[in-house]
C-alpha cells in the first residue's frame, strides 16, 4: 500500500515530505515485530500512527489497547499493565489480568512512556527482551506475545541523561524511530486541514460553510501552532459554532488565538528557551531598579536632613530612618551594616546644620551578575516562606526555571 492509499484509508490531510516521510516509515516498519516508538509534539497525531502501524501488521485481527502511562497513578501502574494476585496489596479482593496479558496476540501503544516509573521501565524491558512478565503479589512467571509501540512529547535522551528514564529501555523502544512532524513545520497542509475541518463542523452542526479571507489564510499559516492538529481542529470548530459572519476576517481569527501569542509582529509563539532567557534578563533588570530606587531614596534622606535645621527634636528619629534605610540596601560581598553618625555643631553662621558620617568600612560594590541573581531569588524565597511557585511568581519567571535556578547557584 503507497502514501496515498495509507492517506485516503486513514483520513490523513496533508502532502508535506515530512509527514509523508513518517507514513513510509510506518508502512515499513508495520509488517515486522519490532518496537516502534513515535516522537512529536502534543496533538501532533501520535497515536493515528499507532493504529496504523497494528492495522498495516500480522496482528491487525489481534486486540489493540492505548494506555496513557501519565494518567495511572504510580503505586496502580504495574497492576494495570501486568495483573495482580488477590490480596497483593489492600484492595486487592481478587486477582486481576494486566493489559499485557489482555493484549495477548496484540499490540499495546504505550502513550506519554516518558512518564513510567522507574520501577515499572524496569519491568517493561523484561518484557520486550523475553516476553516474560511477573503479577504483583506473585511470584509465577508469565509468558506474553505483545507488540509495543510507544509515544512520547518529551526529549526522552535528555530525560535518560537526568536520570528519569532507562538507558537501556530507550534503545529497545527505539528500534525504529518515528518523528511526526509539528504543524508549524507543515504549513502547506495548515490550510487543507482547516478547510476539511470547518466542513465537517459546519455539516455536523448544520451551519453556513465558512471562507477566510487573504489576510486570515496567512494568520492561520504563519501561527506555530503550539497545539498541533488538536488545536486547528478546537478553533476550526469554534468558528463553526459562533461566528455568524461567515467570511472570517484577520482580526476575527486572532481573537481564537491564545492571548498570551496575540499582539506579537505575527501570531508566532517563542519557544521556552528564549522565553527562559527573557524571564532571566527580566531578573537582572529588577535588581539594578531596586537597588537605584534605594540609593535615590537614600540621597533625598540625606538632603533632606542636611537643608533643614534643628537636630534637637527630630534628630534621634532621623538617624534611626537613615540607619533603617541603608541596611535594606544588600551590600556586595556581605559587608557589615554601617552605622551612621549625626553631629551638629553649636553654631553655623547662625543656622544648625548636620555633619554626617559613617563609621562602616568601604566595601567595593560587586558587579557579578550572579550575585545580584542569587541575592534576589533569596529575598523571594524569603519572603514568601520557601515556597517556589510564589517565589516564580514574583520573580516572573516559571517555576521551572527557579528550580533550575536553585540548583545552578546551590542556593
Amino acid at each position: 500500500m503507497d502514501v496515498q492509499e495509507i492517506k485516503q484509508r486513514y483520513g490523513i490531510i496533508g502532502n508535506s515530505p515530512l509527514l509523508n516521510r513518517a507514513i513510509n516509515i510506518a508502512n515499513q516498519v508495520a509488517p515486522t515485530d519490532i518496537s516502534v516508538l513515535i516522537t512529536g509534539e502534543s496533538g501532533s497525531g501520535k497515536e493515528v500512527f499507532s493504529h496504523i502501524i497494528h492495522q498495516m501488521s500480522p496482528r491487525k485481527h489481534g486486540p489493540f489497547i492505548a494506555v496513557n502511562c501519565g494518567a495511572i497513578p504510580e503505586g496502580t501502574i504495574d497492576s494495570e499493565l501486568f495483573g495482580h494476585e488477590k490480596g497483593a496489596y489492600t484492595g486487592a479482593v481478587g486477582e486481576r489480568k494486566g493489559y499485557f496479558e489482555t493484549v495477548n496476540g496484540g499490540t499495546i501503544f504505550l502513550d506519554e512512556i516518558a512518564e513510567m516509573p522507574l520501577g515499572t521501565q524496569a519491568r517493561l524491558l523484561r518484557v520486550l527482551e523475553s516476553g516474560q512478565y511477573i503479577r504483583v503479589g506473585s511470584s509465577k512467571v508469565e509468558k506474553t506475545n505483545v507488540r509495543v509501540i510507544a509515544a512520547t512529547n518529551v526529549d526522552v535522551y535528555e530525560a535518560v541523561r537526568n536520570g528519569k528514564f532507562r538507558e537501556d529501555l530507550y534503545y529497545r523502544l527505539n528500534t525504529v524511530p518515528l518523528r511526526i512532524p509539528p504543524l508549524r513545520e507543515r504549513k502547506e497542509d495548515i490550510y487543507l486541514l482547516f478547510r476539511k475541518f470547518t466542513s465537517d463542523f459546519t455539516d455536523k452542526y448544520r451551519t453556513p460553510p465558512i471562507q477566510l479571507d487573504e489576510e486570515a489564510q496567512q494568520v492561520i499559516i504563519n501561527y506555530s501552532w503550539p497545539g498541533n492538529v488538536r488545536q486547528l481542529k478546537n478553533m476550526a470548530e469554534q468558528l463553526a459554532v459562533l461566528e455568524r459572519d461567515r467570511i472570517i476576517t484577520a482580526q476575527t481569527l486572532l481573537n481564537y488565538i491564545p492571548q498570551e501569542a496575540n499582539g506579537r509582529n505575527l501570531p508566532m509563539r517563542m519557544d521556552n528557551q528564549h522565553k527562559e532567557d527573557f524571564s532571566e534578563r527580566d531578573i537582572l533588570y529588577k535588581v539594578l531598579f531596586d537597588m537605584k530606587r534605594d540609593m535615590v531614596e537614600l540621597k533625598k534622606l540625606v538632603a533632606e536632613i542636611i537643608e533643614h535645621g534643628g537636630v534637637s527634636s527630630n534628630y534621634a528619629n532621623q538617624k534611626q530612618t537613615l540607619n533603617q534605610l541603608y541596611r535594606d540596601i544588600e551590600l556586595p560581598g556581605g559587608g557589615q551594616d554601617p552605622q551612621f553618625t549625626l553631629q551638629q555643631p553649636v553654631n553655623n553662621n547662625g543656622n544648625d546644620a548636620y555633619n554626617i558620617t559613617h563609621e562602616a568600612e568601604e566595601v567595593e560594590e560587586s558587579l557579578s551578575l550572579i550575585e545580584k541573581e542569587s541575592d534576589l531569588i533569596r529575598k523571594a524565597l524569603k519572603k514568601h516562606k520557601g515556597k517556589r511557585k510564589l517565589a516564580a511568581n514574583e520573580l516572573g519567571i516559571s517555576e521551572r526555571t527557579l528550580y533550575r535556578k536553585i540548583k545552578e547557584l546551590d542556593l
